[in-house]
């Protein structure tokens, strides 16, 4: 059975990011500078795993660990960077709408590529095309995300080039 569900665009996912994002910010408010959509859901057209993916930009390295101790007051479970430096994971509440939120200071490695693959899928129509046709594919593909995911990098590489 196939585990990776992609969905095509839907409306409501900018609307759930603004409720999760309207809940988390005046409690981060003080230590950061934005909460960003970011992810696929955050692409208007491209299909995506419905989950929505959230960045906290912390107004510094030294912001991040107040940032996540404000979410904690939440609920939300620190889990570290699991692998990637720069990009701290939050677990979110179990009923909530599905999301990944991290907290990445605003200089992070993380955080500038995941908006600059968003801001050139938002500009890049055919680009969203392809992606939505690929992830498609590879969801049909492979029965196991940790299979899924390093299959799209190349064309993710490929967009962070263009992008620079």
């Amino acid at each position: 059975m196939n585990n990776i569900i992609i969905a095509d665009y839907d409306p409501a996912w900018p609307r759930t990011f603004a409720s999760l994002r309207d809940r988390a910010w005046p409690l981060v408010a003080p230590f950061a500078l934005s909460i960003e959509h970011v992810g696929s859901t955050s692409v208007p057209g491209l299909a995506a795993k419905p989950i929505i993916d959230m960045d906290i930009v912390a107004r510094s390295p030294g912001a991040v660990l107040s940032a996540i101790r404000a979410l904690e007051t939440l609920g939300y479970r620190h889990e570290g960077d699991k692998g990637i430096p720069g990009r701290e994971v939050m677990r979110s509440l179990p009923n909530d709408p599905q999301h990944h939120l991290y907290v990445c200071s605003r200089e992070a490695e993380p955080l500038i590529e995941h908006l600059r693959f968003r801001d050139y899928l938002r500009s890049h129509p055919s680009a969203v095309a392809e992606y939505s046709a690929l992830k498609k594919r590879l969801a049909a593909q492979f029965d196991d995300v940790k299979d899924y995911m390093p299959a799209k990098t190349e064309f993710v590489r490929a967009c962070l080039a263009a992008a620079k």
